[in-house]
């Protein structure tokens, strides 16, 4: 039997439908609101608290640093939050998500090495630090002013790393190095003053 075109284009526009759906994940709350559930918090629990529903990391008198690490390993995810910070004192806020196994990490807040700021940017420790390829070079027109919630989307599938602001896409960054399965940390850079917070974390693994 001879599709017409218009029957074709449906079935066509229905089944993109259909595999899009299949890679998107089911998002399920990391953070419950509540406490540090999921987390490892025995040795982050004097930088990190929940209060009113919101995640604070916090350094201390020392400045020393710290990451909150998942409980879980993930190697292929998609991870939503809302972040905000405010009032930062010296060169600014410098806190990150960092994943897998060599670690890479999406940068939200001022880069200690290159002081500015790099939100939306992929840091990979190597001799480049934040690739060109992977710097979220709009991010300040992404990105709502200091003090208010900013939604991310990070994913990362396969040898590829992407990263959305406010709903828009910012960076994206392959490299068939960081393959590992990993916990996934929320930092605090040490020898900073500084304060994050974070709310409605979720994640979903990808297929």
């Amino acid at each position: 039997m001879k599709l017409r075109p218009l029957t074709l284009s449906l079935i066509l526009s229905f089944a993109a439908v259909v595999a899009c759906s299949a890679e998107e994940p089911k998002l399920e709350p990391l953070f419950n609101g509540k406490d540090l559930t999921n987390f490892k918090t025995e040795p982050s629990k004097e930088f990190w608290r929940v209060e009113d529903g919101i995640l604070i990391g916090e350094n201390n008198a020392a400045k020393k640093g710290d990451y909150l690490w998942t409980e879980k390993s993930y190697k292929d995810f998609v991870i939503e939050f809302d972040v905000r910070w405010k009032g930062a004192t010296e060169r600014g806020v410098d806190t990150g998500v960092e994943m897998r196994k060599p670690s890479i990490q999406l940068q939200l807040g001022i880069s200690g090495s290159l002081k500015v700021d790099m939100s939306g940017s992929w840091y990979t420790g190597g001799k480049e630090k934040y690739p060109e390829s992977g710097q979220a070079k709009e991010a300040k027109t992404l990105m709502k002013p200091e003090g208010e919630w900013n939604h991310f989307r990070i994913q990362a599938k396969g040898d590829t790393f992407t990263c959305w602001i406010n709903g828009q896409k910012a960076s994206e960054y392959t490299d068939p190095k960081f393959s590992g399965a990993a916990p996934i940390g929320l930092q605090i850079h040490p020898g900073v003053v500084m304060k994050c917070e974070y709310r409605d974390i979720k994640i979903g693994e990808l297929p």
